[in-house]
């Protein structure tokens, strides 16, 4: 009689047991998918934030380069198709990470939405190098056209500064966002080992 109740004893700890657990498992699995939410909304605040600086550069170049400095139409027109390339890819990646509902669904899924989404941005350097590179080129031959008797001048330094500054800014927002991306891949594949 008193191992029966010594056994029924111990089966009702080992289920206040396994409920606590079964607890533990879901707030820890409802903070991570929180986390993961949050870190892909840092994303998508910032891929929002380069579509809108992208868009604005269109009539302000026209404002800075034909207006102010005399630069060819040729040259604002590479300019704006170039703004408009970087709005399209930023935009294309944008719609993989700003599901609201993302963060709900199979985490298997979103792991690989996640994995095209770090992998096409890491591709688009590809894309995005050559097309600074030709814009800094065309902007200092521009440049030298206005000026070629004095061809290290203001807006010769001006574009160099502003390259330099743009490079640094770039890169540190695209090593970011890999890193970003590659805690949201790390944070769900800890959740599915668990399981």
């Amino acid at each position: 009689m008193n191992e029966n109740f010594e056994l029924e004893n111990m089966r009702q700890q080992m289920n206040t047991l396994k409920k606590k657990l079964e607890k533990q498992e879901i707030v820890n699995d409802g903070l991570m998918r929180r986390s993961m939410k949050n870190t892909a909304g840092n994303i998508s605040r910032r891929y929002y934030l380069i579509m809108a600086l992208c868009l604005l550069m269109i009539p302000y170049s026209y404002w800075a380069f034909v207006m102010l400095n005399g630069f060819s139409i040729p040259f604002w027109i590479f300019t704006c198709v170039t703004m408009l390339v970087c709005f399209g890819g930023t935009f294309y990646n944008s719609r993989k990470v700003s599901d609201s509902n993302m963060m709900t669904n199979n985490l298997v899924d979103v792991r690989r939405r996640m994995a095209r989404a770090k992998k096409f941005d890491a591709n688009w350097l590809f894309l995005g190098i050559p097309l600074a590179i030709v814009f800094l080129g065309w902007f200092m031959y521009e440049s030298y056209l206005l000026h070629p008797d004095a061809f290290f001048n203001g807006l010769f330094w001006a574009g160099c500064i502003g390259g330099i500054i743009g490079a640094v800014w770039g890169f540190s927002l695209h090593f970011k966002t890999q890193r970003q991306y590659q805690e949201i891949i790390d944070q769900i594949e800890d959740i599915t080992a668990e399981q």
